[in-house]
């Protein structure tokens, strides 16, 4: 073949995925997998076929995800940063407009862990915030191309595990919020060290526009990843996507 038709091939397979990647999530997600290994892939597929292209995606971002599980460390940190730079304000960021952000009664509120636990099940903010309290200062990575530094504090998250009695050898843990988003991780990122079930942001109760009355934060995972307003919590070894998961975002998430 020549290098002729081998250009016209490529992008021919550009072409034919993007009309595939309609969607903002499947945009994002296509790309982070267009790459020449991306375009070898997709070109033993029937880019004529959505159904062929959709599958052939799924493929690719198994695979992705796969190869971020092999490659994360669970004991390695992600880089941490003096409070002078903290962005100011943090940027409020949802699938909604802050004017839609859920208010949570704090007095009636009870966190559910449910799924493969023995332990503790229902939870109140107060004995979450009598629980051994932490806090970093640490960059969240939005996969629509932003970051910013803030600080946040709360409850070591294998700490609450621990309490809860949850098998730590099931594969994933799932978080239901009052928003209705929902998303799952992976055990070895609940049990790392800088995952955070955090009630407070720069010092204060956490405000509703950040995750009140509380938001999983992992530096270790991209912004989608890091779920707000958390109401219930499963341990489970059954997959449980998510709400941008099941859209065409990767699962794994890694930042």
């Amino acid at each position: 073949m020549s290098i002729r038709n081998t250009k016209l091939d490529a992008e021919s397979i550009i072409k034919d995925a993007a009309k595939e990647l309609k969607a903002p999530a499947r945009r994002l997600f296509g790309k982070r997998i267009l790459s020449l290994g991306g375009l070898v892939m997709l070109s033993g597929c029937n880019l004529t076929d959505d159904k062929s292209v959709n599958a052939m995606l799924r493929k690719i971002s198994s695979f992705n995800d796969d190869a971020q599980a092999l490659l994360f460390d669970p004991n390695k940190l992600a880089p941490t940063y003096p409070e002078s730079m903290i962005t100011r304000p943090f940027p409020f960021n949802a699938f909604y407009d802050i004017d839609e952000v859920p208010e949570v009664d704090a007095s009636a509120y009870k966190l559910e862990v449910g799924g493969r636990v023995t332990g503790k099940r229902v939870w109140t903010l107060d004995e979450l915030h009598a629980m051994p309290q932490e806090s970093q200062v640490t960059r969240h990575i939005c996969i629509e191309g932003w970051s910013a530094i803030g600080k946040w504090g709360g409850v070591r998250f294998a700490h609450v595990l621990a309490r809860a009695g949850a098998d730590t050898s099931a594969k994933y843990v799932a978080f239901h919020c009052a928003d209705n988003y929902s998303t799952s991780i992976d055990m070895p990122t609940a049990l790392h060290a800088q995952t955070l079930l955090t009630l407070t942001y720069d010092g204060q109760f956490l405000p509703p526009k950040y995750g009140f009355p509380m938001k999983l934060r992992m530096p270790t995972k991209l912004g989608y990843k890091n779920p707000k307003h958390i109401v219930a919590i499963t341990v489970t070894n059954d997959y449980p996507g998510g709400y941008w998961e099941n859209q065409g975002y990767n699962w794994f998430g890694g930042s």
